[in-house]
């Protein structure tokens, strides 16, 4: 089994839909495949990818880092879903969006928006998504929005009157020996997954968020700007499929958890929990086996985490894919490889 997935990534690599990939799978509670291979940097000079290698996570941001302190929030009674945006930013446009459609996506905000052509602050950045109009009625459909998550960033931050970054580092990195996560990581080059080539700066990106409305906003946003390794990765997985419990401490409470793992959108084709991607009944980035009660998240830079909780199995992903442009191959490469683990369990 081992062989024939590093066989597959390996084509993968050959065929330029990669520069490398750094795979972990862990089934009933065991790592049964850790390894590394291909480049971490392909130019202007190769450099081969290592298990230590630091990823820009992308949109896994949304649920390694957002996600884990909305559910700490709401544990503690800071938050409840349905409060209303409008509750933390009285200039929101509308007092019909509340936190639960922020997380499910189905807040009818756009995808995205170029805010970062317009040099804004991020104080800016907040109040051009608070004045953006609908492109659907509030919670009849899903559309993936970054900018419902650069907002509950900000929220988390009016609510708790601390900077996001130091708060999820508290209450969830360090206490699951995340320590070499965080945003705006200050090591050296040759630590980082190289990312797309920047015209501003004239070289690949290497340790500097990809997103760049993430990093017009220096670099923290609850929708991008997280930066792990796949063994930090490891042990926030084993935290969220062992119901919040790492190494004896309890992370988050398992009823927590099993109410993000809710499907909130079943009259849509896409399904939602709280952050996570659930398995669909149409396209699924876990492929084909993975049972209807897998979920998971993607990363635009190549990364990706998914879970079968029917058989204990999870599987983390992490290409720089973007380091050879923004070729669409990474759409065909998940589910295939899924498809290709799932069936040896």
């Amino acid at each position: 089994m081992k062989n024939k997935i590093i066989h597959f990534l390996q084509q993968e690599i050959d065929l330029e839909h990669i520069p490398g990939a750094v795979i972990h799978i862990s089934y009933q509670g065991k790592i049964i495949l850790q390894e590394a291979m291909g480049h971490r940097v392909l130019l202007p000079e190769k450099s081969p990818m290592q298990i230590e290698t630091i990823f820009d996570l992308a949109s896994l941001t949304k649920v390694v880092a957002t996600l884990p302190v909305v559910l700490k929030l709401i544990e503690t009674g800071t938050f409840r879903l349905d409060d209303k945006v409008k509750h933390f930013l009285p200039h929101f446009h509308t007092d019909e969006i509340t936190l639960r459609h922020l997380l499910t996506h189905t807040s009818g905000l756009p995808a995205h928006k170029p805010f970062y052509r317009e040099s804004l602050s991020k104080e800016e950045y907040i109040h051009r998504i608070c004045k953006e109009p609908l492109i659907s009625q509030v919670g009849e459909r899903v559309t993936y929005s970054d900018l419902g998550l650069i907002l509950l960033y900000k929220i988390i931050e009016i609510a708790t009157n601390e900077k996001f970054e130091n708060l999820v580092t508290r209450e969830i990195f360090d206490p699951l020996n995340m320590e070499e996560t965080g945003f705006n990581l200050n090591l050296t080059h040759d630590r980082f997954a190289a990312t797309e080539f920047s015209e501003t700066l004239n070289e690949y990106k290497i340790g500097i968020v990809h997103d760049e409305n993430a990093e017009c906003m220096g670099g923290v946003s609850g929708h991008a700007g997280l930066f792990s390794t796949i063994k930090d990765l490891g042990n926030y997985a084993s935290m969220i499929e062992n119901e919040g419990v790492f190494q004896g401490k309890r992370i988050l409470s398992s009823a927590a958890l099993a109410l993000a793992r809710q499907n909130f959108t079943s009259f849509d084709e896409e399904y939602r929990g709280l952050g996570w991607m659930l398995k669909s009944k149409t396209y699924s980035s876990c492929g084909d086996l993975f049972s209807k009660a897998s979920y998971g998240h993607t990363g635009f830079t190549g990364t990706s985490i998914w879970f079968d909780p029917e058989i204990k199995l999870h599987v983390i992903l992490l290409t720089n894919r973007v380091h050879l442009g923004r070729k669409d191959a990474i759409i065909r490469l998940r589910p295939r490889l899924h498809n290709l683990i799932r069936s040896y369990f």
